[in-house]
């Protein structure tokens, strides 16, 4: 490999555009050679450097590079998550640690999701979160009891648990029995991938007992899972009390998970609880519902 670009700051290296081209490169040969780049702190110091590069294939070529660096370069990915004031940096630094996929890197990206004043880190957070595995599990749902945490972050931490998914069952039916609703509101909605990749009947216990949930917002997300699993069979005997529920949000994502089941049977008793409803919102929910199973 050819001399390296040196930096003036050692804990901060720049890169020209022309030592940025010349390191990707080199870079670039030794990946198609199927070789590990170096991993040296002065050589990994300039790739995460090279994060901030206004080339799109300088970036990607730097962060596959850090990637297959592997372990090694976490620590200085954390700090530019962290510390470094360009945005576009901190950005590739999440992202290039969705790669990696190191749970030591955790504390970093939780940080970066509840402090970093941009959105785009904050969801390269959570995806790199979810990329670790099980062991991001108590992480996210820390997120989703922490009563500081934003909307958006909730949203971002329950999207998070559903992509480990079927990676961490236990973990998932174990939330699902949690004492906080937030946390057994994303485990329920967690829970689709592997009750239709994996057969797991406990996971559709913990699903049908969601339905009467005293959380109408577990309630609600439990209607809406079945709607998404295509088992009109098991979903439409279930789904029907819900109707009559005491929250209006229940009763209209009962009503959709019919429509999208397109149980054309239940349209008789979609208009006997239309006929019963006070709500107007509802109201418009079941016709809804009623006329598109009528087509």
């Amino acid at each position: 490999m050819q001399e390296l670009p040196q930096s003036n700051a050692s804990n901060s290296p720049q890169l020209s555009e022309e030592e940025a081209s010349q390191l990707a490169t080199e870079l670039k040969l030794q990946l198609r050679n199927g070789q590990v780049p170096l991993a040296s702190t002065e050589l990994i110091k300039l790739m995460v450097a090279g994060l901030g590069d206004r080339r799109g294939l300088m970036r990607l070529t730097f962060a596959e590079s850090l990637g297959a660096v592997g372990y090694a370069a976490v620590p200085y990915l954390c700090q530019a998550l962290k510390q470094n004031n360009n945005v576009t940096v901190r950005r590739a630094a999440a992202k290039t640690l969705t790669l990696i996929g190191d749970s030591s890197a955790l504390p970093a990206l939780l940080d970066a999701l509840l402090n970093d004043d941009d959105p785009v880190v904050q969801g390269s957070a959570v995806g790199a979160m979810a990329a670790v595995g099980d062991a991001a599990v108590e992480t996210l749902l820390g997120v989703l009891t922490n009563p500081e945490t934003t909307a958006m972050q909730l949203g971002l931490a329950s999207w998070g648990l559903a992509f480990v998914g079927a990676r961490a069952p236990e973990a998932l039916r174990n939330a699902a029995k949690s004492l906080h609703p937030e946390v057994r509101t994303a485990a329920i909605a967690a829970l689709g991938d592997q009750i239709q990749s994996q057969a797991d009947s406990e996971a559709r216990e913990l699903v049908v007992q969601a339905l009467d949930d005293e959380s109408s917002d577990v309630r609600a997300e439990a209607s809406t899972l079945l709607g998404k699993l295509h088992d009109l069979e098991w979903a439409l005997p279930l789904l029907t009390p819900k109707l009559g529920d005491s929250n209006s949000q229940v009763r209209k994502n009962a009503a959709l998970s019919i429509m999208k089941l397109e149980a054309h049977d239940a349209i008789p008793i979609l208009k006997e609880y239309e006929a019963k409803e006070c709500d107007e919102n509802v109201k418009v929910v079941f016709r809804l519902a009623i006329n598109q199973l009528s087509r």
